[in-house]
């Protein structure tokens, strides 16, 4: 294996120290994805390491320090992001896809894609009436389909957000819940809560909440409606039935859009029920108007271990079903 050295200069020190993060954390952080060894001096980095591992951190600082040089901010868990992305796609334009900004929040933070399956997310969201966002915890389905609609809202492109929720219990008993019916439901829309307060500031959403052009409600609230210049997202899709999942759908009025996002290796619908974002994968196929995006776990921005989680899972999966076909064909004989 042949050793490869290679030094960075940047013309324009100004964001030498964001491009490097606190404590040069930034850099340590390139050295353990791409498996090199930087050693930086002010301007310069100086790379050693496997040769293509060298050229892909030699990428990965320049196009990090364009996209700072454009005005975005970059945070540690976006170095790891882009350097899981070239990993895997070495073709990749960082810049392409950092730069995509979906929402602006009032504390300056830019929303924008964080891998290339969350960019053409984003973009299939921006070309279709009707997107299902399917894939593992993590992966950003909800948060962008919320920034998507925030952001549509602020443009006054759409009058409302709606945003649904089966209230399924999720693998638990809970029991009786006190309260009235509000306070019933609300544990079950609390996600959905939390994503809206991540873009907009705490009073800005309660009182659009309370002038009804922001609304969150239970998915069976949704029955007997037309939701016309709206922007609707039905989280946790997959604990809808298949009458469920049919009913949204034919909600959806003139100028309206709808996302709908699910994991659906995390049902929690009795076993006689047939989830209804697993079934409508085969009905609505192909449909013009109708796209379907699939996230895995290279795109999950959440602590590096959920992605490790999902693919262990996932392979655990893979062995129960081969040993469930080897029990098959042992008892058939």
């Amino acid at each position: 294996m042949s050793t490869k050295v290679l030094e960075v200069c940047f013309e324009a020190p100004a964001n030498i120290q964001a491009l490097y993060g606190p404590g040069d954390e930034n850099l340590r952080r390139v050295e353990k994805e791409l498996g090199v060894e930087l050693a930086a001096r002010g301007e310069t980095v100086r790379i050693r390491g496997e040769e293509s591992s060298v050229d892909l951190a030699y990428r990965l600082l320049e196009e990090l320090y364009q996209i700072l040089q454009k005005g975005f901010s970059i945070y540690p868990t976006d170095v790891d992001c882009a350097a899981r992305m070239l990993k895997r796609h070495p073709g990749a334009d960082l810049k392409d896809v950092f730069l995509d900004e979906v929402y602006l929040a009032p504390t300056k933070r830019r929303i924008t894609p964080k891998s290339l399956g969350q960019k053409d997310y984003i973009d299939a969201i921006r070309g279709n009436d009707i997107v299902f966002g399917i894939g593992p915890a993590g992966t950003g389905k909800t948060f962008l389909a919320m920034a998507m609609a925030v952001s549509a809202l602020m443009r006054r492109e759409v009058m409302r957000i709606v945003l649904a929720r089966p209230a399924v219990e999720a693998g638990e008993k809970l029991g009786f819940l006190p309260g009235n019916l509000y306070e019933k439901v609300n544990p079950y829309l609390r996600p959905l809560y939390d994503a809206l307060h991540d873009m907009m500031d705490y009073e800005q959403a309660s009182r659009m909440v309370e002038t009804g052009e922001i609304e969150v409600a239970p998915l069976a609230f949704m029955r007997g409606r037309t939701l016309n210049d709206s922007f609707v997202i039905l989280d946790e899709a997959q604990n809808s039935t298949s009458e469920q999942m049919k009913m949204f759908l034919t909600r959806l009025g003139l100028h309206s859009k709808a996302v709908i996002t699910g994991d659906v290796t995390q049902i929690d619908l009795p076993a006689d029920k047939v989830s209804g974002l697993v079934e409508v994968q085969e009905i609505l196929r192909g449909l013009k108007g109708v796209c379907f995006r699939y996230f895995s776990e290279e795109d999950v921005v959440r602590h590096r271990l959920v992605q490790e989680i999902i693919g262990a899972y996932d392979r655990a999966d893979k062995l129960k079903g081969a040993g469930n076909k080897v029990q098959k064909v042992k008892g058939e004989r």
